[in-house]
């Protein structure tokens, strides 16, 4: 029987997929995650209230910097009400994701800057962000997040 170097290539291919086929679905999960984070930035830019419903469980835990914790229904309001700043720029940077099973746990750094609506007079706010996220069914959902100043 002769094998030629095609054959010889696509056979190596196909056992070293298999051996790489558990390391897919982490990544599938990983990548369903940072999707979920993006949307989850973006509908905190936006002040999308259907968008953070969609993304966060019942049992939302939602930490802030200052120590305030907030449910589900609390957080949403207070995130899409209008309120005294307008929110000129909103990045995640040096982000870490780490599937655990069902959880995901997320870190990354807050940087925004806001602008007063009364009197114009910009500010820059730099937090440490952890996020725990739950697969419910075949959905990521944020279950609970902390802050801490940086």
């Amino acid at each position: 029987m002769q094998i030629d170097r095609r054959q010889l290539a696509l056979s190596t291919l196909a056992v070293g997929l298999v051996g790489v086929a558990p390391a897919l679905g982490a990544s599938a999960d990983e990548a369903a995650v940072a999707k979920n984070v993006e949307a989850f930035r973006a509908a905190q830019f936006t002040r999308d209230a259907q968008a953070l419903d969609a993304l966060c469980a019942a049992e939302l835990s939602y930490g802030h910097s200052d120590a305030r914790v907030e449910d589900k229904a609390t957080f949403i309001k207070n995130a899409t009400t209008n309120r005294s700043a307008k929110t000129l720029s909103l990045t995640y940077g040096d982000t870490k994701i780490s599937i655990v099973g069902p959880a995901a746990i997320v870190r990354f750094n807050w940087v925004s800057e806001n602008e007063a609506i009364a009197d114009g007079k910009k500010t820059t706010t730099k937090l440490h962000i952890l996020m725990n996220w739950q697969k419910q069914g075949a959905d990521w959902k944020l279950l609970s997040r902390a802050a801490t100043k940086l």
